[in-house]
């Protein structure tokens, strides 16, 4: 008689909000372990505090903090290079902003498929949003499936993983809804993009949440 093996899902969880609700999808459907990345971003301490307490909520005890502080070093961004002033954001702009890091979603997504192959995971989850985001190219659909490709190129044969980005979609303020229905910590999460105190309520990621919170009609309970 075959028995039958809970399945495993990896989460790619920075500590915000849009990776809190999908580790409350990822945590419906089965067993999750949760991936966090350190690069040298400017709140790289608080978004690990979020992670950490996220993980706390779920009692999550498979979660890996890995560290690629050569993001930093290759700069590029204002997210990781202090030369580089984090500007006011523009939610409606549509050029790449200076706060998109290069390439890296591909970075923490190789390091997800590495852990998932030897956990024996059969999913990476990823918060990833395209339809209402700050226009980073490797949010997008059409990157996920190329990716996809390459882990079914790349890996050994037996390995079946597969990438979900159940939120790809979706508006922030469908987004927070859902987190609400699911009863995701949102309390726990952090986006601000500068400060690790008070969110600055006026960078991308900032405005991004502010305008999903209000459309969807709840508080944000981050909010001072």
């Amino acid at each position: 008689m075959k028995i039958k093996t809970e399945r495993l899902s990896i989460v790619l969880a920075s500590g915000g909000l849009d990776s809190a609700v999908t580790t409350a999808i990822a945590a419906k459907e089965g067993r999750v372990a949760l991936l966090h990345a350190n690069y040298g971003q400017l709140t790289e301490a608080r978004e690990l505090k979020a992670f950490n307490a996220i993980a706390d909520f779920y009692d999550i005890k498979e979660r890996l903090t890995i560290d690629i502080e050569h993001l930093r070093r290759i700069g590029g961004s204002a997210l990781t290079d202090p030369s580089i002033a984090v500007p006011t954001g523009d939610v409606d702009s549509k050029a790449v902003p200076v706060t998109y890091v290069p390439f890296r979603n591909a970075h923490f997504l190789a390091s997800a498929v590495s852990w998932a192959e030897v956990l024996k995971a059969d999913s990476i989850y990823i918060g990833a949003v395209e339809a209402d985001s700050s226009g980073y190219p490797d949010c997008t659909r059409e990157f996920f499936l190329a990716f996809q490709t390459a882990i079914n190129t790349g890996t050994k044969p037996e390995t079946k993983i597969t990438i979900k980005m159940p939120l790809i979609d979706m508006t922030k303020a469908e987004i927070v809804r859902l987190g609400v229905e699911l009863n995701a910590p949102l309390e726990l999460t952090w986006s601000c993009y500068k400060d690790s105190e008070v969110p600055c309520g006026n960078c991308d990621s900032c405005l991004l949440r502010l305008r999903g919170f209000n459309t969807a009609g709840v508080r944000d309970p981050i909010t001072p």
